[in-house]
C-alpha cells in the first residue's frame, strides 16, 4: 500500500500529463447552488424562529450562547456527503477560531445535524434535547455548512446589520413579493457588530440578486467594486471569525500552531544554526533566484506587497557535499487528541539537483527533555525550480516538538541553494495531491478546449488507485477524479464507495488562518451508469486504458466532476493565482465510519520516500546555542554563531573582536598581547546541566557580574551578532570578546567533566609557538618558578570555597578558616575584615603583599558539588570581596596562575576569571578534577620538555621550591 504523494507541476513537465478522453465518460456534476435556490419551495429564509415558550432576548443575551466544545449528532439520514463536509467545516472553524465540537455525549443541549427541506438553522442556543440544523439536498457545500452553523452559533445576516444602510442599497421593488421581511435590520439594542467594521466578503452575506423578482438587482453595494463579492460562498471570512472571537470572549484557535512569513524581519522564534559552513540567512532576493518573496508575489488581482519581503536562504554554492545548515521552529504542544499535523510551506531551489531539503520533528518527553527524538518526516529532491513551489508535509508528533529544516548539500557544484518562505502549521490533516500550474493564465488561454492535465497516479489509504485532472476550456475550467486500475485491485471490494473526495482552489494568502479557498467535494456511492457499470466500479472491467511512461497499461474508470469549477474572472480575486501560479489540493478520503456515527479516526500517516537517508540522527537542538540571523546586506561584519550539531546539549560560540581572529567550532586563535607569561586554567563542574566557562584577558579595567564581562576597547573591531563596538564591551555565559593585544606566551584551558552528556571545550591560543588540541596546550618554558600555592576543596561541604594560602608570614588555620597577618592598609567588603588579624571565610581568603612568591597554583574539583567557585587570589593591596565577587588592587609584579589580577577595578564572579598582563611569570597552572565515576585530568604545562597524558603530569623541579 502507497502513501500519498505530493505532487507539484511545472510548465515544463505538464504536456505529459495531458491526454485524449476519447472513450471516457465524463460525469458533470454542474453548477451549485444558492441558499435561496435551494430553499425554494421550501423555506422563506434560512433562519428559524424558535417556538414562543422558547424565545429568549436576542443575540446579545448570553444565554443563548454556547460553550466550546459544542456537542454534535449527525442523523443517520444525513447524506454521506453533507456529513463529511459538516466535519470540514469543523476543522476549519478549529483552524482559524476558538470553536471546537465534539459528538454529544449525554448534554442537553447540543446540534442535530439532519437533512430536512433545505438549508435552515435557528439562531443561537435556544432548544434542548436536539436542536435541529438542516443540511438538505443541493446544500452540500462547506460555505453553506459554515454560514447555517455560524446562524447556530449565534449569527444573523451580514445585511440585517443596524449598520448596512452605509455599505448597501436594498433595492425594495426589486424584491419578491412577500420576502420582504428577509431584507428586516436588526436593532442595536438586540444584537452587536462587537465593533468589526462592516463585511463584504462575510459567508453570511446575501447575494446581489437574493430574492429578486427579475426586475434587476435586490442589494447595490455603495463601493461597486464589492458588487460581485457579496454572497461568495467559498469559506468564512476573516472578520466572520474576528466577531464570532469576540462574541464568545476568545483570542486562541483550537487547530493553528505558528505561522511564519518573515516579515519585519522577525524570525517568529525560530533559530539557525550549521554543522559546517552552511548557514540560513534572511534576504530580500538572491543571485538567480528568487527575486522576491512569496508573500508579496503579484497576485491576480493586481495586488503586491508594497514593500520587498524576506525569506530564509541557504547558499550551497561553498561548502563540501554532506555540508548542511538548520532552521528550527520553537516548541509547541499539542492541543488536539488527535496525533496528526500538516505543516505548509513554498520552497524555492536554485542549486544542483543532487542537493536536498530535509524535513524533520524532534519530540521531547518533558520539559527537561532537551535532546529530544529526530524523525525525517520529509525530503524535496529534484532539479532547480523557476517558481516558488508549495509543499504539504504530514506529521504525526505525539508529545511536545520542533519542526526542522535541513538543507545539505549534494554533490556537484551549485550556484544557488534553498529558500523557503510563508510556514504554516496547524492539527488538520494535510491534502493528499498538490497540482501547481505555473504561467497558467496563458496555458489557460493557449491550450485546445477539452484539454486534460493528469495528476500521476496516486493510492488512497485503503489502497484504491486513482487520479485527478485539471480540464482546460479556454476562459474557464474543471476539475475531475477518475479511478485508474492499480496493484491492489484484486483483493479491493468494488463498487468503491463511501470515498469523499475534495478539490480545492487555494487561495495563496501566506496564513492559512486568512484563506478564503473555492471547494467542492463528492462522494463516491453505488450509482449505476446507463450502460449498467457501477460508476464507482472497478475500472479493469469497463474502462479505457493508456500507457504511462514505465510501458505498464492502466485502465480508467469514468471522469467525475464539474467542467466549470471557475472562469478567469474569478481566478483574479484573492490569491488564488499568485506570481502566475495557481495551485490545486486534492484529498481522497474514507468516511465509511460516518455511516452509522458521528466521527472519523485519525489518519495515518505514512511514511515518505527517502532519496537521501540520513547518516546520523543523533544531533542536537539548535535553539539551546544559536543566533537569529539578520537580513542579508552588504556588510564587514559576520552575523552568525555556529553550532555543533553532534552534541546533545551545546552551546559554542565563538565570537571574535579582531580581523586577525579565526574562528572554529571549538577554538578560538587571538593575537598576541604585549607581555604575558602565565597559564589559566578553568574548570567543569559536572553536575551541571549546562555550562560556559569563559577566559577572558586583557589589560585594562574590566567589571564582571554573574553573567557579564565588560571589557575596554581595542582600537579596531570587526565582531559578530553577539559582539559590540562599545567602549565598554560586554561578554556574557556564551561569549567572550577580547582585545588585540600585541604578543603573546598564555594558553586558555577548559576542562571537561566526563560525567556531563554535553561538552564544550575551547581552547584559545595566542602565541605562534603554541599547539592546541582538544585536550592540551603545550607553553614555551617560564625563566624561573619560586612560588607553589595549594587550594583544596572539601568534597562533603555542600557549597564550599576552601582556599588554603600560602606565603612568608604567620597563619592559623581550623577546618574551614585560615587566619593570615595584618597588612599594613586593608579596605574590604562584606567577606573581608579591616582588622590586623585578618579573617577568611568559605569563600574569600586575603592575602598580605608577600615580598617573594615560591609557590604553583593548584585547585581541585568537587565533583559532588552542583556549583563551584575556585577563586585563588593573592595581592600586596586593599580589596573588597562580597558572595560572589572579588575586587583586587594592582600589584606591580605577578607570579600568579589564572585565579590573580593586576587590575584595581577586576570584579569576579562564579564562572568568569579576569587576567591581568605580569611582566615576568614564573609558575605553572594545575588544576585538578576528581569525578566520582570517571576521570578526566587534564594538566596544562609550561615546559617544552614536559610530558603530558590525561591523567599524570610530570613538573620541572624548581630551584626555590616551597
Amino acid at each position: 500500500m502507497k502513501g500519498y504523494i505530493f505532487l507539484v507541476v511545472t510548465l515544463i513537465v505538464l504536456l505529459s500529463f495531458s491526454q485524449k478522453t476519447v472513450g471516457t465518460e465524463i460525469v458533470d456534476i454542474g453548477e451549485s447552488k444558492s441558499i435561496e435556490e435551494a430553499n425554494k419551495g421550501f423555506w422563506e429564509d434560512d433562519i428559524l424562529k424558535p417556538p414562543p415558550n422558547t424565545q429568549r432576548s436576542a443575540i446579545t443575551d448570553g444565554d443563548k450562547l454556547w460553550t466550546s466544545p459544542v456537542p454534535y449528532v449527525l442523523d443517520k439520514d444525513l447524506e454521506m456527503n453533507a456529513k463529511g463536509l459538516v466535519l470540514k467545516a469543523f476543522d476549519q472553524f478549529r483552524l482559524k477560531s476558538c470553536f471546537d465540537f465534539k459528538p454529544r455525549d449525554s448534554e442537553e443541549y447540543y446540534i442535530s445535524v439532519k437533512k430536512l427541506s433545505g438549508c435552515f438553522s435557528y439562531i443561537g442556543k435556544v432548544i434542548s434535547n436536539g436542536q435541529n440544523l438542516s443540511i438538505g439536498a443541493n446544500c452540500d457545500s462547506i460555505a453553506v455548512v459554515e454560514h447555517e452553523f455560524l446562524h447556530a452559533l449565534g449569527f444573523y445576516h451580514e445585511q440585517s446589520r443596524y449598520d448596512r444602510d452605509d455599505y448597501v442599497t436594498i433595492v425594495s421593488e426589486n424584491i419578491q413579493e412577500g420576502r420582504e421581511h428577509n431584507f428586516d435590520k436588526e436593532s442595536n439594542e438586540t444584537t452587536t457588530t462587537q465593533g468589526v467594521p462592516y463585511d463584504y466578503w462575510s459567508v453570511m452575506h446575501y447575494g446581489k440578486d437574493a430574492f429578486t423578482n427579475g426586475n434587476g438587482s435586490t442589494i447595490i453595494t455603495k463601493d461597486p467594486k464589492f458588487q460581485d463579492v457579496i454572497g461568495q460562498r467559498l469559506e468564512v471570512s476573516p472578520k466572520d471569525v474576528l466577531e464570532l472571537n469576540l462574541l464568545y470572549k476568545c483570542n486562541s484557535t483550537i487547530a493553528f500552531q505558528m505561522q511564519c512569513s518573515f516579515s519585519d524581519e522577525t524570525m517568529c522564534e525560530m533559530t539557525s544554526c550549521s554543522q559546517s559552513g552552511l548557514a540560513w540567512e534572511m534576504v530580500t532576493k538572491v543571485t538567480g533566484g528568487p527575486m522576491s518573496d512569496h508573500t508579496n508575489l503579484p497576485s491576480g488581482s493586481g495586488e503586491q506587497g508594497e514593500d520587498a519581503g524576506y525569506f530564509m536562504h541557504v547558499s550551497t554554492a561553498s561548502g563540501q557535499e554532506g555540508d548542511s545548515a538548520w532552521l528550527e521552529t520553537h516548541r509547541m504542544s499539542l492541543n488536539r487528541e488527535h496525533h496528526v499535523q500538516c505543516l505548509q510551506f513554498y520552497y524555492y531551489h536554485s542549486g544542483n539537483m543532487s542537493d536536498h531539503l530535509n524535513i524533520w520533528i524532534r519530540e521531547f518527553q518533558d520539559e527537561l527533555d532537551l535532546k529530544g527524538t529526530l524523525r525525517l518526516m520529509g525530503q524535496i529532491t529534484g532539479g532547480p525550480t523557476k517558481h516558488w513551489k508549495l509543499h504539504h508535509v504530514s506529521l504525526n508528533a505525539t508529545e511536545h516538538f520542533t519542526v526542522e529544516f535541513e538543507a545539505r548539500k549534494g554533490a556537484g557544484s551549485s550556484a544557488g541553494g534553498f529558500s523557503i518562505d510563508d510556514i504554516n502549521l496547524s492539527e488538520i490533516e494535510c491534502p493528499h495531491v498538490t497540482i501547481q500550474l505555473d504561467d497558467f493564465e496563458p496555458l489557460l488561454n493557449s491550450s485546445r478546449i477539452g484539454t486534460f492535465i493528469y495528476s500521476p497516479r496516486q493510492y488512497s489509504s485503503g489502497g484504491y488507485a486513482y487520479r485527478v485532472a485539471v480540464a482546460l476550456n479556454n476562459s474557464h475550467f474543471g476539475l475531475f477524479v477518475q479511478l485508474v486500475s492499480g496493484e491492489n485491485d484484486e483483493r479491493l471490494e468494488w463498487p468503491c464507495t463511501e470515498r469523499q473526495v475534495t478539490f480545492k482552489m487555494l487561495d495563496q494568502n501566506s496564513n492559512t488562518q486568512l484563506q478564503m479557498s473555492k471547494q467542492l467535494s463528492i462522494t463516491t456511492d453505488r450509482r449505476i451508469l446507463t450502460d449498467g457499470n457501477y460508476l464507482w466500479g472497478n475500472p479493469r472491467q469497463f474502462g479505457s486504458s493508456y500507457v504511462d511512461d514505465t510501458g505498464e497499461t492502466i485502465f480508467t474508470g469514468t471522469l467525475f466532476g464539474r467542467s466549470s469549477f471557475a472562469n478567469e474572472n474569478e481566478l483574479k480575486t484573492r490569491e488564488f493565482l499568485k506570481g502566475g501560479s495557481v495551485i490545486f489540493t486534492f484529498s481522497f478520503q474514507d468516511i465509511t465510519p460516518l455511516v452509522n456515527g458521528s466521527a472519523l479516526p485519525s489518519p495515518e500517516v505514512v511514511p515518505a520516500e527517502i532519496k537521501y537517508p540520513p547518516k546520523d540522527l543523533n544531533r542536537g537542538s539548535c535553539a539551546s546555542s544559536t543566533s537569529t540571523p539578520k537580513p542579508h546586506q552588504t556588510t564587514n561584519e559576520s552575523s552568525f554563531i555556529t553550532h555543533d550539531p553532534m552534541m546533545e546539549t551545546t552551546d559554542y560560540s565563538n565570537s571574535t573582536s579582531d580581523p586577525q581572529m579565526t574562528t572554529d567550532y571549538n577554538t578560538t586563535t587571538l593575537p598576541p598581547p604585549k607581555t604575558t607569561n602565565e597559564s589559566s586554567f578553568i574548570t567543569h563542574d559536572p553536575m551541571m546541566e549546562t555550562t560556559d566557562y569563559s577566559n577572558t584577558t586583557d589589560n585594562a579595567p574590566r567589571t564582571t557580574n554573574d553573567s557579564f564581562t565588560t571589557l575596554p576597547t581595542p582600537k579596531t573591531t570587526n565582531e559578530s551578532s553577539n559582539s559590540t563596538s562599545d567602549p565598554q564591551m560586554t561578554t556574557d555565559y556564551n561569549f567572550t570578546t577580547l582585545p588585540t593585544p600585541k604578543t603573546t606566551n598564555e594558553s586558555s584551558f577548559i576542562t571537561h567533566d566526563p560525567l556531563m552528556e554535553t561538552t564544550d571545550y575551547s581552547n584559545s591560543t595566542s602565541d605562534p609557538q603554541m599547539t592546541t588540541d582538544y585536550n592540551t596546550t603545550t607553553l614555551p618554558p617560564p625563566k624561573t618558578t619560586n612560588e607553589s600555592s595549594f587550594i583544596t576543596h572539601d568534597p562533603m561541604m555542600e557549597t564550599t570555597d576552601y582556599s588554603n594560602t600560602t606565603d612568608n608570614a604567620p597563619r592559623t588555620t581550623n577546618d574551614s578558616t585560615t587566619t593570615l597577618p595584618t597588612p599594613k592598609t586593608t579596605n574590604e567588603s562584606s567577606n573581608s575584615t579591616s582588622d590586623p588579624q585578618m579573617t577568611t571565610d568559605y569563600n574569600t581568603t586575603t592575602l598580605p603583599p608577600p615580598k617573594t612568591t615560591n609557590e604553583s597554583s593548584f585547585i581541585t574539583h568537587d565533583p559532588m558539588m552542583e556549583t563551584t567557585d575556585y577563586s585563588n587570589t593573592t595581592d600586596n593591596a586593599p580589596r573588597t570581596t562580597n558572595d560572589s565577587t572579588t575586587t583586587l588592587p594592582t600589584p606591580k609584579t605577578t607570579n600568579e596562575s589564572s585565579n590573580s589580577t593586576s587590575d584595581p577595578q577586576m570584579t569576579t564572579d562564579y564562572n568568569f576569571t579576569t587576567l591581568p598582563t605580569p611582566k615576568t611569570t614564573n609558575e605553572s597552572s594545575f588544576i585538578t578534577h576528581d569525578p566520582p565515576e570517571t576521570t578526566d585530568y587534564s594538566t596544562t604545562t609550561s615546559d617544552p620538555q614536559m610530558t603530558t597524558d590525561y591523567s599524570t603530569t610530570p613538573l620541572r623541579a624548581n630551584k626555590n621550591h616551597g
